[in-house]
């Protein structure tokens, strides 16, 4: 009876599992080349009008990568390697072709106290030298923390810088404060200057850069190709990735509501969302931890054409997002297993290219 017993249960999982994997969205037939070996952790990239790339490599390497050679770029700022933070994102100034402004994020020890906090820099290049070295905004205070940095740069079509900073580790101090740094996505002109129309320029004793409050570390920032909407993810705690759009003044909820709940498996919240919270357009439970993002909008992938592409730290896939408006109805995970997805960007070239650490930076071929 025992026995007839166990074939049984073993035969309920063995169907379970079958059906567990049917249900799996898994893309069978992708390919991808590897463009850019050997990398360690290419915490961004950006593409040079001459289909080139600046990568940054977060141990602070900046390194251009053309005619399949890498060379380094010198005359970075002092970058601290602390935890999480150290040589982070790179964007091209709009009209590059014309002013050559490189834009960047990094943990920086500027300041009086021991640690270091995120800084955004502008620069150029010339001579594979950075020269014109402008420091536009530094968080404070630093400290010795070593999670939470953010941080994603982009540019809008009229021409703003936004950037992210994550609580640095300071949840209940930070995110749901204006008058510190920390939780928040951040509004400046090209060159530093804070707008007036920003959202808290005129709230006494707030960040005047401040756009946004409440979140918790955002490592995914893209402009919507059609909409021209921010759309941003930032990683959750045990459960509770998000998904946002970014709205001007709006607050993002962290802590004091949230789908996750705290490492050791405590209620951070009771509350999922609450009056005057911004709720996310998607969120997951369990956490991938999300890091680097795309739309798609070339044709080199018909089918995917208006996909939204988020790369998974935690297990080692690109989640390909299926939208309908501002709606995720459903996710298939490809390039699985390749390594931890750091960064994604679409090439001038229209094809999709994934930093993936200790992997390199590799194209994703359409599926034929």
């Amino acid at each position: 009876m025992k026995l007839r017993y166990s074939s049984y249960i073993i035969i309920c999982l063995i169907s379970i599992l079958a059906c567990a994997q049917t249900k799996k969205k898994t893309a069978s037939k992708e390919t991808y080349q590897v463009v850019v070996p050997e990398l360690n952790i290419p915490w961004g990239f950006a593409f040079l009008p001459d289909n080139s790339m600046l990568i940054t490599e977060k141990k602070g390497s900046l390194i251009h990568f053309k005619d399949g050679k890498k060379t380094l770029i010198e005359g970075l700022p002092e970058i601290e390697l602390l935890g999480q933070g150290g040589f982070m994102d790179i964007e091209l100034h709009p009209d590059y072709k014309n002013n050559g402004w490189i834009y960047f994020s990094y943990a920086s020890p500027e300041g009086e106290e021991e640690g270091c906090n995120t800084a955004i820099m502008r620069a150029q290049i010339k001579d594979n030298q950075l020269i014109n070295k402008e420091l536009l905004y530094k968080a404070s205070p630093n400290t010795s923390v070593g999670y939470h940095f953010g941080s994603r740069i982009v540019f809008d079509k009229e021409g703003y810088l936004y950037f992210t900073i994550g609580d640095r580790g300071e949840e209940d101090i930070n995110p749901q404060d204006l008058t510190r740094d920390g939780g928040k996505v951040y509004r400046l002109f090209d060159d530093g200057r804070i707008p007036e129309n920003n959202p808290f320029y005129n709230t006494p004793n707030a960040k005047k850069a401040i756009y946004t409050y409440g979140n918790r570390n955002p490592q995914g920032m893209k402009i919507h190709p059609e909409t021209g909407e921010i759309w941003s993810h930032e990683h959750g705690p045990k459960g509770g990735d998000e998904i946002n759009i970014i709205k001007a003044g709006e607050n993002y909820g962290w802590p004091k509501v949230s789908y996750g709940v705290n490492y050791v498996g405590t209620k951070i919240s009771d509350y999922t969302t609450l009056p005057g919270i911004e709720p996310p357009i998607h969120y997951w439970v369990p956490s991938i931890a999300p890091s680097g993002m795309a739309f798609i909008s070339s044709d080199k992938y018909p089918d995917w054409k208006g996909n939204l592409l988020v790369g998974s730290l935690k297990f080692q896939y690109v989640s390909r997002c299926i939208l309908k408006g501002d709606e995720v109805l459903s996710e298939e995970k490809i390039l699985e297993g390749l390594g931890r997805v750091r960064s994604i960007e679409q090439g001038p070239d229209g094809f999709i290219y994934v930093g993936i650490e200790n992997l390199g930076i590799v194209k994703l071929i359409p599926e034929k």
